[in-house]
């Protein structure tokens, strides 16, 4: 972050040139996305340029492509089967045999469009990181000692990290404020509680939110030490009576963990049911909660010092960092 701000002071007319450039681009795309209320097809212009990733078993597709003239992606997903609706799906549909075996038979069931939905997250202008992040990649684990992180990954985030400034407006209320179902508004230990955009809020078994923490001076697992046990703590117990009160799913149907390394750089937890498979649950990302909290009571400095594994993209820039100090 240093790094950008050490840039915007040297030339600060080619900053403002980009800002200008970038706030024309969001315009743009906010324009097309009909975000004005007007009722029109969001997507109708959008013009397909490749398939970045798709997945059968998880009903989604990842498009790069192009939106009022600004590259975009569009992420597709089938929205879950939502046990209210299934006598309108067996009384109101229509069936159409493709196999019968048996006992055994297969069709090809037509739902009523309300009960078809196909979830769209849009993201535009895209970024060239952005559609880096959606293709499907061949991925390794990394084993990053605490000097590594010093000397390779610190260095690499600090000039290649996404922006936070969506964090940011969620926390300054520009945002979102009307999808915060939380807030503990304390300026060292407060958080905010949201749903990820991941859950459509139309049924439990997928649920997933979002703690994100008003200090914003907390980049990742790596900067967490003693001193942040009580606001850890806070998080842990409020947001589970959060989702108690208002879910009535209680903490032992909860999955509370944190992601190393994360998808965006300023502190947050997250909150998944326990038996949803959560995109970056594995053991090789998620780190429960309970166990940081433990970890920095036996030790303050436990994640400053500890050598730490998570997975990497082949097209991820900090593999290549690691790769050219030979730790891979």
């Amino acid at each position: 972050m240093a790094d950008v701000s050490a840039k915007r002071q040297r030339d600060p007319e080619a900053t403002n040139e980009s800002s200008n450039q970038t706030k024309k681009a969001k315009t743009d795309c906010e324009t097309a996305r009909g975000d004005n209320g007007n009722g029109t097809n969001a997507l109708s212009g959008f013009q397909t340029t490749i398939v970045l990733s798709d997945s059968a078993r998880e009903k989604t597709i990842f498009v790069h492509g192009k939106l009022a003239d600004q590259n975009a992606v569009v992420i597709l997903e089938k929205t879950p089967i939502r046990e209210d609706a299934l006598a309108e799906i067996f009384t109101a549909s229509t069936l159409k045999l493709e196999m019968r075996n048996d006992i055994y038979s297969t069709y090809r069931l037509q739902a009523p469009p309300h009960l078809n939905e196909i979830k769209a997250t849009v993201v535009c202008p895209a970024t060239e990181k952005h559609v880096n992040k959606y293709q499907r990649r061949e991925s390794f684990l990394v084993e990053e000692t605490a000097e590594d992180y010093q000397s390779i990954t610190l260095p690499y985030i600090q000039k290649q990290s996404f922006s936070v400034q969506w964090v940011y407006n969620i926390l300054d209320k520009k945002a979102e404020s009307e999808r915060i179902m939380f807030e503990d508004p304390d300026p060292k230990l407060g958080f905010v509680l949201l749903p990820d955009f991941k859950w459509d809020q139309k049924q439990l078994d997928d649920l997933y939110l979002i703690a994100i923490t008003h200090q914003k001076n907390i980049k990742s697992l790596r900067d967490l030490t003693s001193e942040h046990i009580p606001l850890l703590q806070n998080i842990f117990q409020k947001a589970r009576e959060a989702i108690l009160k208002r879910y009535s799913l209680p903490a032992s149907k909860l999955r509370v963990y944190l992601h190393y390394q994360p998808s965006y750089y300023h502190l947050h937890v997250h909150f998944t049911k326990l038996g949803y498979d959560a995109p970056g649950c594995g053991v090789e990302r998620a780190h429960l909660l309970a166990d940081v909290i433990q970890n920095l009571q036996a030790d303050p400095n436990y994640y400053k010092t500890r050598t730490l594994y998570f997975p990497l993209r082949a097209d991820d820039g900090l593999l290549s960092q690691f790769k050219e100090a030979g730790r891979l």
